[in-house]
């Protein structure tokens, strides 16, 4: 039987504090949906993997992709999600219905702890049943309160269970399930097993795991970080340097950071010119000792011209995350006379960490003049130096 793992990665995650959305923060050098990812993309019985992002996440999805090079062909193209969780499971099935998988295993993106155990556990659920959760025994007395914060009733412990993802379905089954709930307005359910049930499908609970956990609050990362921390993994911290420099010309704008800042001038360059992400690209490569920008994408390759640097940028920050490193912070230097930065520093400042995978408090930008002097001063051109401070897995002697 064909099966596909939809990755539910559309949320905002706004009880785990103030940054990136969480699927997309740091875990010991990757990202938490990456790590998801890894676990579905490398099990054997996979077929298909299909995430569900929110639009405003490309750049930042991309990037968590990247520590995943080379992609797996299992791995399709993401699809964007709606307002409600509901709506992003949706429109997952129906990009999925053009393959019609015979089992779908719906996993939310911020558990990025799911045991190939447990997903083997899923898929024999779906073939076995229509519908099936994985669940855990509650430990903690469980109480019914009312508004008033009166005990209404204890309920008996050994009946309940406390529900996690991945979710087994037989997927014609939920697919029409959620057209069904979709066509008849009701938009609340915050889980597929529940909306299984509406829809009059046995849903049947199979054995979850402790280990199994959603990183939703601050302490769930710390958690997270202790138990990937455990490892026994020694990490060497690397510097690398990066400089990037171009000749105005003819134009209006000119890129900067990854920002479009109007400008009397262009920049004359094979790809969009950006030297604050050229200039950082290479500092990363420097720290990594693989070659310089051109060596990975050759201004000689027509495929490059006018290519946005976020790409390169991003496939550096993947290289490090492949490798099984951490980027621990960028720093870039931009040297011109004009335009000025300070308008469009903290544009530029979380446009990197963007694309980088990063929070902003670990991007730095600062600008100089040359005092006049030379092709800067001279305001010929415009320049930028970039320094990269990343951690590596030390090699094994």
């Amino acid at each position: 039987m064909s099966v596909a793992a939809l990755i539910v990665a559309a949320g905002r995650g706004s009880r785990a504090g103030d940054g990136f959305p969480k699927q997309y923060r740091d875990l010991e050098g990757q990202s938490v949906l990456a790590r998801t990812l890894f676990r579905f993309l490398s099990h054997p019985e996979v077929d298909r993997v299909l995430v569900v992002i929110h639009p405003d996440d490309r750049d930042l999805y991309e990037a968590s992709i990247g520590a995943l090079a080379p992609l797996p062909p299992t791995l399709q193209p993401c699809v964007y999600g709606g307002e409600t969780r509901q709506d992003s499971v949706r429109n997952g099935l129906e990009a999925l219905a053009a393959s019609t998988p015979d089992i779908v295993l719906v996993h939310d993106a911020a558990r990025p702890f799911a045991s190939p155990e447990l997903i083997d556990r899923a898929i024999q659920a779906a073939q076995r049943w229509d519908a099936a959760v994985p669940g855990t025994a509650v430990t903690d007395t469980i109480k019914v309160i009312s508004r008033q914060s009166e005990v209404v009733s204890t309920p008996d412990r050994a009946s309940l269970r406390a529900v996690q993802t991945p979710q087994a379905f037989q997927f014609v089954l939920l697919l029409n399930a959620h057209r069904k709930a979709a066509a008849a307005g009701l938009q609340a359910f915050t889980d597929d097993g529940a909306l299984a049930e509406w829809a009059g499908m046995p849903v049947h609970v199979f054995e979850g795991e402790s280990a199994n956990i959603k990183l939703t609050h601050p302490a769930d990362f710390a958690e997270a970080e202790r138990r990937l921390g455990g490892s026994l993994v020694t990490h060497i911290t690397k510097l690398g340097t990066g400089f990037d420099v171009h000749a105005f010309g003819d134009g209006d704008h000119i890129w900067l950071g990854g920002i479009r800042v109007p400008h009397d001038q262009g920049v004359i360059a094979h790809s969009d010119g950006d030297v604050i992400l050229h200039a950082l690209t290479d500092a990363i490569l420097g720290a990594l000792a693989d070659g310089d920008i051109g060596t990975h994408f050759p201004p000689s390759d027509p495929q490059w011209r006018g290519a946005s640097s976020d790409r390169f940028l991003a496939h550096a920050v993947g290289l490090v995350r492949e490798r099984g490193g951490i980027v621990d912070h960028l720093d870039t230097t931009l040297l011109c006379e004009k335009p000025r930065l300070g308008p469009h520093r903290e544009a530029m400042r979380q446009r990197i960490a963007e694309i980088a995978g990063l929070h902003v408090d670990q991007v730095s930008l600062k600008a100089t003049t040359t005092e006049k002097l030379g092709f800067t001063g001279r305001s010929e051109g415009i320049a930028a130096q970039a320094a990269a401070t990343i951690r590596l897995p030390e090699a094994n002697p």
